[in-house]
């Protein structure tokens, strides 16, 4: 696979990139469009109405909601970014990376059912700020969110990007704007319920494809077992040790590279998953007793996917680097093939050939596909409510909203695109984005939480500490980058040590600035005032819709309408009682992954002997596998069946009758047709 002049030649055609980028992609659109209008015949779940194409009705069950959120996090940096730094750091790397993603994916749980409990009609997480601290807040927190969805996106694109351009030969910017193309379909028709079912798909061809990685792996004549592999990753620490790590070997969680990511990696994090609002939506969607344990046990699963996949594959690249199997052989992938994205593919044609490249294309387009249309959702739910509701059309009715939600999904879906594409061209890689996304994510994590969890945060503290925040984010970020590499290049500020000082300081220091100026003069909330704002738009047709609001008492009561009085009428107490499990959960997670399990492991200089690397490897496998059938089955048990048995009904119950007019009428094939 090696050429002459050291270039990896990619294995597949360019023909098998664009079947994959643009045929997949549709046929998957087209499948979600039939499923939408299967639903919305037997199941009366009509998209059309603002509530179901944004928040699923606020009706989805746990085991989707764990599925969804496993799906939010399936980033396709969560693959190749965590095999990237396992080749850079060894063991530790994998292990620091799903350490950045799980304890706030739990942690969500809590600001998921305070939202639950607080403000119930709640669409975006903006609704929230703008009304408890009214317009200025609203438009500095809408400005945060829009920048962390667009570089979000930006570092989903230029890693599946540069994947796909690697393995198939496709040019990287054609990548870049036809991977959205099917996302803005199917997520223009379908909305949040689109999303979520396409996220149950997409997760579980990862999930399978992943499992079979982690075991394909020790299959093949160079490995044969965890024990040969662990030989072949001592041997490489032999000649080319790690700087910064234990002995400089790849075998120890001593590595001073890789806890600086992973402090780098939970500060961005918790701004990627607290500033985007699309996470407030699938809190907003679930059953108010499906949000914490679907969050908790989505964050518990989610940890194995870069755990595992990440320590496998890097170790396989590290190990076999220097075989005539591998495709840069005889040199070392270059740092601008590992900061690409490349280890994961590399790794996956070495021990699959071209099956494994095409198993790394498919994954890499489920992934960013999935996790697009989460963020397309997000942005356009921002422009509908936010923006176009807010300031343009206060008496917007469902139709009006809708099309401005349309409108949102391709205006950013091309947006991204385009965006990401400039940075490719300023010589921008997954790497950078990776490593300095917390700067501009991380200034409105504290203000945010605190306007949900904190009722005494004033109003100009929510106003000027994200503002603040992020100023002294990009001063710290730029002044370290000045101070250690003696420039502000793009090679400078993609370091990881004046990203994690510029992370740190912008997830930091708003925490002062807020209780700096709250002491001031501080607020003292009331949190019932959430709920005298109505902002559902109808239940069903009455109540809410403001166009509508004259038919109150006249329209009967609808399925949606019983669904909804029995969720407010859900116990205060219970949610509260949630509340709490989630809080426990969330600190238990932090301590866990975070303190008790790695801490002690990096104090003690601590280097794996072989039987406890393959403990440690599979301990990862048999999580990964439980991760695949919580994703994969628990849906389907919970709900699922349910659902399916009410598509069948339904579907059964309209060819009934269409048997019978036809028995009572003359044949008329247009009326069978068109039931059928």
């Amino acid at each position: 696979m090696g050429s002459g002049d050291g270039s990896v030649q990619p294995p597949l055609s360019q023909a098998v990139g664009y079947v994959i980028v643009v045929v997949v992609g549709l046929i998957i659109a087209f499948v979600m469009m039939l499923i939408t209008k299967v639903l919305k015949k037997t199941t009366g779940e009509d998209n059309k109405k603002t509530e179901m194409f944004m928040t699923a009705n606020r009706t989805v069950r746990t085991g989707l909601t764990a599925s969804a959120v496993i799906s939010s996090w399936l980033w396709t940096t969560a693959m190749l970014g965590s095999s990237f730094v396992g080749y850079d750091y060894g063991v530790a790397g994998p292990f620091w990376f799903a350490a950045g993603c799980s304890p706030m994916i739990v942690f969500f749980a809590l600001l998921g059912i305070s939202c639950k409990r607080k403000i119930p009609e709640a669409h975006t997480s903006l609704e929230v700020v703008r009304i408890r601290y009214g317009r200025t807040a609203h438009i500095v927190f809408m400005t945060l969110c829009l920048v962390n969805n667009i570089f979000a996106c930006a570092n989903m694109l230029l890693g599946a990007a540069a994947v796909i351009s690697a393995v198939t030969g496709m040019h990287i910017i054609a990548a870049t704007f036809l991977l959205p193309v099917g996302v803005t379909v199917y997520t223009f028709v379908g909305g949040i319920k689109a999303t979520f079912l396409t996220d149950y798909f997409h997760t579980a061809i990862i999930l399978i494809i992943s499992c079979y990685f982690s075991v394909k792996a020790f299959t093949i004549d160079e490995i044969g077992s965890i024990g040969k592999l662990y030989d072949l990753v001592q041997a490489a620490a032999q000649r080319h040790p790690v700087s910064g790590n234990h002995d400089g070997t790849y075998l120890t969680m001593t590595s001073k590279g890789a806890m600086l990511f992973g402090i780098l990696h939970i500060c961005s994090n918790f701004g990627l998953v607290i500033m985007d609002t699309s996470y407030f939506i699938k809190a907003f969607s679930a059953a108010p007793s499906s949000v914490v344990p679907g969050y908790t046990i989505g964050g518990v699963s989610y940890f194995a996917i870069p755990w595992a996949l990440g320590t496998i594959m890097s170790s396989v690249a590290i190990g076999l680097e220097n075989q005539p199997s591998f495709p840069t052989y005889p040199r070392r992938m270059t740092s601008s093939e590992v900061s690409g994205g490349l280890v994961l593919p590399y790794a996956a044609m070495t021990i699959a050939g071209k099956g494994g490249a095409a198993a790394i294309l498919l994954i890499t387009f489920m992934a960013v596909t999935s996790t697009l249309s989460a963020q397309v959702i997000a942005v356009s739910s921002i422009l509908s409510f936010d923006v176009y509701r807010e300031y343009f059309k206060r008496n917007a009715s469902d139709r009006d909203i809708i099309r401005s939600s349309h409108f949102g999904v391709i205006f950013f879906a091309a947006f991204s695109a385009g965006f990401s594409t400039m940075l490719h061209y300023v010589g921008i890689d997954l790497g950078w984005t990776l490593y300095m996304l917390g700067v501009v994510t991380c200034p409105g994590i504290f203000p945010m939480a605190f306007t949900i969890l904190w009722r005494r945060q004033s109003k100009a503290a929510a106003i000027l500490s994200p503002v603040l925040g992020l100023a002294t984010g990009i001063a710290v970020w730029l002044g370290t980058a000045q101070h250690f590499y003696g420039s502000v290049s793009v090679s400078a500020t993609g370091q990881i040590l004046p990203c994690v000082y510029g992370t740190v300081a912008s997830a930091f220091s708003p925490i002062l600035y807020s209780v700096a100026i709250t002491l001031l003069r501080p607020q003292n909330y009331d949190w019932n005032e959430f709920k005298k704002e109505k902002l559902a738009l109808e239940k069903l047709e009455s109540d809410f819709t403001t166009v509508h609001r004259h038919d109150k008492d006249t329209r009967p009561e609808s399925r949606l309408e019983e669904g909804q009085q029995k969720s407010s009428a859900f116990d205060a107490q219970d949610l509260k009682r949630w509340g709490q499990i989630a809080a426990f959960w969330s600190i238990a997670t932090f301590l866990g992954h975070w303190v008790i399990w790695p801490l002690p492991m990096y104090g003690s200089k601590y280097v794996f002997g072989k039987g406890f690397f393959s403990a440690w490897v599979v301990v990862a496998i048999i999580w990964l596998w439980l991760t695949m059938l919580v994703a994969i089955f628990y849906p389907i048990f919970d709900g699922g069946i349910q659902q399916i048995t009410q598509v069948y009904q339904g579907l059964h119950q309209s060819r009934t009758t269409s048997k019978s007019v036809e028995d009572e009428t003359p044949p008329s094939p247009s009326i069978s047709g068109a039931v059928q």
